[in-house]
């Protein structure tokens, strides 16, 4: 079957540390782009590396009139950095890659032939588990938290290698606050959204910069930044306090009432109390970390700020 070429193709990639892996990645790219899309432009977004990697991008612009590259001021994350290039992309349809080679650009190919059979969004899904048991851990706790925050039943699917059509974009084009969740805010923009096996490589080289430690405090942040559910978890919580509380106050007075005494025991009370309080702390950090949230909005912090644009007119540098 012979593939259709879509009119226009805007790569968005996030950079960080990874100045060794960016020339073989635009060579790859440079070999399958010409026969995916009549027009088409890389867009490099520098996230505060601490490396040479914004010199290798300037180099690599200088080089190719496709790609062009914006430096941000300092590291605010890998999703920060991809709604900075998502909105400066110019075609009709974007892909989001990692910078690690990790996601083959031939690979390209298959998200967009999906895409062309009506879905919105497309996902590529590895066909195995390129991570350690801890790491497929915590991206398993990460999807549960976005599936809790947008509902979606597609979140076992979701992917840093991703093909959406530009409009979607739409929908959050006024969105504004330091967390940002590429995925849930897509979600904002359709419910049509489709998955494609495709290969992915192991990473050329370094170590992942997403700890345990990083994922679940970004799956957190998601429950917490997106979604009113871990509010109801806390008011569920304190109900069935409530509950236990009158079936304890009910055994205490049937027993006084048919045994002629109260129950006996220091550690029957401790206990009670160990489970009411530990109930109430509970629902304490719930509502603690909403008011984090809204305390980072109410101090108007940016989304990300750029440093500087190679993009043609741009003013920033």
């Amino acid at each position: 079957m012979k593939r259709v070429r879509i009119p226009g193709l805007s790569i968005v990639i996030p950079a960080y540390n990874s100045g060794e892996n960016l020339t073989p990645l635009v060579d790859r790219l440079a070999a399958v782009l010409p026969s995916l899309a009549g027009a088409y432009e890389l867009v490099l977004v520098n996230d505060g590396s601490r490396d040479g990697t914004w010199d290798r991008i300037r180099n690599l612009v200088a080089g190719h009139p496709w790609i062009r590259g914006i430096d941000l001021q300092r590291n605010y994350g890998q999703h920060n950095a991809l709604l900075c290039g998502i909105r400066a992309a110019r075609h009709g349809v974007i892909v989001t890659m990692d910078d690690d080679l990790q996601h083959p650009p031939e690979e390209i190919a298959r998200l967009l032939d999906k895409l062309g059979e009506g879905a919105d969004v497309v996902y590529g899904t590895a066909e195995a588990q390129q991570h350690g048991l801890w790491r497929n851990l915590a991206s398993r706790m990460t999807k549960r938290a976005l599936a809790s925050a947008v509902g979606a039943t597609n979140a076992a699917n979701v992917t840093a290698f991703r093909a959406f059509r530009t409009p979607v974009r739409n929908a959050f084009e006024h969105y504004h606050g330091p967390s940002v969740s590429i995925d849930v805010l897509l979600s904002w923009g359709t419910s049509r959204f489709a998955a494609q096996r495709v290969r992915h490589d192991a990473r050329r080289q370094g170590v992942s910069n997403y700890t345990f430690r990083k994922l679940a405090s970004h799956a957190l942040e998601m429950m917490t930044g997106f979604s009113t559910w871990p509010l109801r978890v806390a008011s569920l919580v304190g109900f069935s306090a409530t509950l236990f509380g009158l079936a304890v106050l009910a055994y205490v007075l049937i027993r006084y009432v048919m045994a002629g005494g109260s129950v006996p025991g220091f550690p029957f009370l401790a206990a009670i109390i160990t489970i009411f309080s530990g109930a109430q702390l509970f629902a304490l950090g719930i509502m603690g970390e909403y008011l984090a949230r809204m305390h980072n909005r109410a101090m108007d912090r940016p989304t990300y700020a750029v440093r500087e644009d190679t993009s043609p007119g741009s003013n920033r540098s």
